[in-house]
């Protein structure tokens, strides 16, 4: 069935409801990120498979949101069906709310899954339309019953993340989260977010692609911590480590029997922002409800020294995987066709042959020329580039290992380059070390540091539609919180042991697209009669093009920066590669000034 078709068929089921609009976000019962294939319905129901988005259907209209990332590629994937795209934060298209307060009718009907739309989502458009007395209808999926070969869940053993890794046990964790709930008289602690599940429970598994974790929920009080899980993939080892630990396990289903059996008297913690409505509604109403950010998602933000001096050896590999799969793209291309998918494919067996590697952290971005100016771009065997000796081409990629989990990019020259794409790329390098060399008081967001990576851009009326920096977890989601740098405002003061990436860019439809991206660790600079200073420690090393360089455009300040950072890769990697391409990167990391 067609997209228009499955359009026809949810529309005949809204008929049979009585519903006036139906919303499908990119979400499943635990508001992650990236999802298992089976709660991809969004992507089913558009057309469009980036990873962000939000479908609307009415009657007469079909609407897709999606953010800056994916502007070019939800144009592509929709232009056949009858979605129309609005674009988020961008001057002439409504929001959601906008679009919900404009047009939705005076008690009119809204459905949606309950099962993926968070209670906090809800409230929003409940308290947008409080003078329409619209009704919101949570309780069927309708997306789901017309999507007939829907994949299923995936079972597939779990494992325990040990100490020499984690760097703290899943009961010292405990003992810290109940402290907080003390604090916050807090009864009950419920926790729908899988990320926080898995650093709670030092649990990892492979339910989400690129992403190790467990679909399953989490309740902690004083006296017990369970872990709601389906049990065919939780060996007995893994049974006896977390019942050790103090937990104890659940079907995955009955979390809703056991919410609605709290005592009237208890006082529940929980984001609603992370917990879907249906669960929501399982808690009494007699109940108290503290709406807080996870205590864990702050915890599990601020990595400990563990974790830390691992994820530098995560690092280390990567960047020797990284190294060698280049030196081997510059030798190949001088003697034959090679695509983006062939070169994606090639970088995949470099990293696995580096020890503790698991999977990659996320689908690798492998795009030459006009692709790379789609930020989220995916090579596809039928339609991916050749590469040609000319150009730019950037490889965003990274690795989930028992050591961490990386995240890099880079943007090479496989030839000639023209002086537009040598000025882009100098622009970004620029904005690169202007933040990644800041010293900065503490207290500073990462809404007030985002400014230093753009400024360069900025002064030559370039700007990119992206935040400039996400936190990173260990060997967990690529995309963590609470910590950003971006424009969008975030209160989240940078702390000490914050993994953070930097990564600015240029993208030019129809050009070129530009990104250079290392990965840091927030770091005490120094401190003064005016407070505490931080800075960052990068984490990554991997050659930047300088072939790509204009460097007459480079302070003296910011060359420095680039000889003294090229000295550390090649002094890291040289001993984890082999002579030839130890030679090769003695090469790439000259002095900028060195012919």
């Amino acid at each position: 069935m067609n997209i228009n078709g499955k359009l026809k068929e949810l529309r005949k089921l809204m008929e049979d409801e009585g519903i006036d609009i139906y919303i499908e976000p990119s979400a499943d019962p635990h508001q992650s990120e990236y999802l298992a294939e089976h709660y991809k319905s969004r992507a089913f129901i558009t057309g469009f498979t980036g990873s962000a988005g939000t479908a609307l259907v009415t009657k007469e209209e079909a609407i897709l949101w999606t953010d800056g990332r994916y502007f070019i590629q939800a144009e592509n994937q929709i232009r056949d069906n009858e979605f129309k795209l609005y674009k988020m934060n961008t001057p002439g298209y409504p929001s959601l709310h906008e679009w919900l307060e404009e047009n939705a009718r005076y008690g009119g009907i809204i459905g949606l899954n309950g099962k993926i739309f968070s209670q906090g989502a809800v409230e929003q458009i409940e308290e947008k339309l409080s003078e329409k007395k619209v009704k919101i209808h949570h309780e069927d999926d309708l997306i789901g019953r017309i999507w007939e070969d829907r994949p299923e869940l995936p079972i597939r053993d779990a494992f325990i993340l040990e100490e020499e890794y984690s760097g703290k046990t899943t009961a010292e964790k405990l003992k810290e989260v109940r402290l907080e709930m003390e604090k916050k008289k807090a009864t009950h602690f419920v926790l729908g977010s899988l990320d926080d599940i898995a650093w709670l429970y030092n649990i990892r598994g492979w339910d989400v692609e690129n992403n190790p974790v467990v679909i399953s929920y989490a309740m902690v009080t004083e006296e017990f911590a369970i872990l709601f899980v389906d049990d065919r993939k939780i060996p007995e080892t893994v049974k006896s480590a977390l019942y050790d630990s103090g937990v104890v396990l659940a079907k995955y289903e009955s979390i809703e029997e056991h919410l609605k059996r709290l005592s009237k008297d208890s006082t529940v913690l929980l984001q609603k922002d992370r917990i879907n409505t249906s669960l929501f509604h399982a808690i009494p109403k007699s109940c108290r409800i503290i709406d807080s950010e996870n205590i864990t998602t702050t915890m599990k933000g601020i990595k400990n020294s563990v974790e830390i001096k691992n994820q530098e050896e995560a690092y280390l590999k990567d960047c020797a995987a990284l190294t060698g799969f280049f030196h081997w793209l510059h030798k190949e291309i001088e003697d034959r066709d090679i695509t983006e998918v062939e070169a994606s494919e090639k970088l995949m067996k470099f990293r696995m042959e580096q020890q503790g590697f698991l999977q990659p952290s996320f689908g690798t971005i492998a795009a030459y020329g006009p692709n790379a100016a789609m930020m989220h771009y995916a090579p596809a065997e039928d339609s991916c580039a050749v590469l040609q000796k000319k150009g730019l081409f950037l490889v965003d990629s990274g690795g989930q290992y028992y050591n961490g989990t990386t995240d890099i990019t880079r943007t090479v020259a496989l030839g000639e380059l023209t002086d537009p794409e040598k000025r882009d790329f100098t622009l970004v390098l620029k904005g690169h070390i202007n933040l990644l060399a800041s010293r900065f008081l503490h207290g500073t967001s990462g809404h007030v540091l985002d400014v230093l990576a753009r400024q360069p851009l900025w002064k030559e009326g370039i700007d990119y539609k992206s935040g400039t920096g996400h936190g990173v977890g260990y060997l967990l989601n690529v995309h963590e919180g609470p910590h950003r740098i971006a424009t969008a405002p975030n209160n989240v003061a940078m702390e000490p042991g914050m993994v953070v990436t930097v990564e600015p860019g240029v993208y030019r439809e129809g050009m070129h697209g530009i990104r250079t991206e290392n990965v840091a660790v927030v770091k005490e600079d120094m401190e003064t009669e005016s407070g505490r200073f931080l800075g960052f420690q990068v984490l990554s090393y991997c050659y930047i093009d300088r072939d790509c360089l204009i460097p007459e455009m480079l302070s003296d300040e910011e060359k420095l920066w680039l000889d003294q950072y090229h000295m550390n890769v090649y002094e890291k990697l040289k001993d984890r590669l082999n002579d030839e391409v130890g030679e090769w990167l003695k090469e790439k990391t000259r002095p900028i000034d060195e012919k």
